[in-house]
């Protein structure tokens, strides 16, 4: 249990580091990544308002009835595609990408490849 909780402590350390350099803004908002043991969210998020402009995860209804689990890299590399399909519907193509702390390997690397295929721009 104390490995576990050390393990998110140092992921929530690199994400600080990492989130002073990245910046959403208006024009090019941050493609955020969260993700747990069962599932995986991605936000597009404009920091000049703190406003979250659209949203994908393995928990949508959209997803849900696919019937596939939330924890596999293919269920990721769906999202991505999902996040890039609704952020071209809002008229954004080129984001900032932020893996919150991860290694950029597996389900998250899986998510960036999906929204590249998608046709958005990091």
């Amino acid at each position: 249990m104390i490995q576990k909780e050390d393990r998110n402590k140092k992921r929530k350390k690199r994400h600080l580091r990492v989130r002073k350099k990245l910046f959403g803004t208006a024009e090019r908002p941050r493609l955020n990544v969260f993700r747990s043991s069962k599932n995986i969210y991605a936000q597009l998020i404009d920091d000049m308002t703190g406003t979250t402009l659209a949203s994908a995860s393995t928990l949508d209804a959209e997803f849900k009835a696919k019937g596939i689990s939330g924890s596999t890299v293919d269920a990721a590399r769906q999202v991505g595609e999902m996040i890039a399909k609704r952020a071209m519907e809002k008229g954004y193509k080129a984001v900032v990408f932020d893996r919150g702390g991860y290694l950029y390997h597996g389900r998250v690397k899986a998510l960036a490849e999906g929204a590249r295929e998608g046709g958005l721009d990091f």
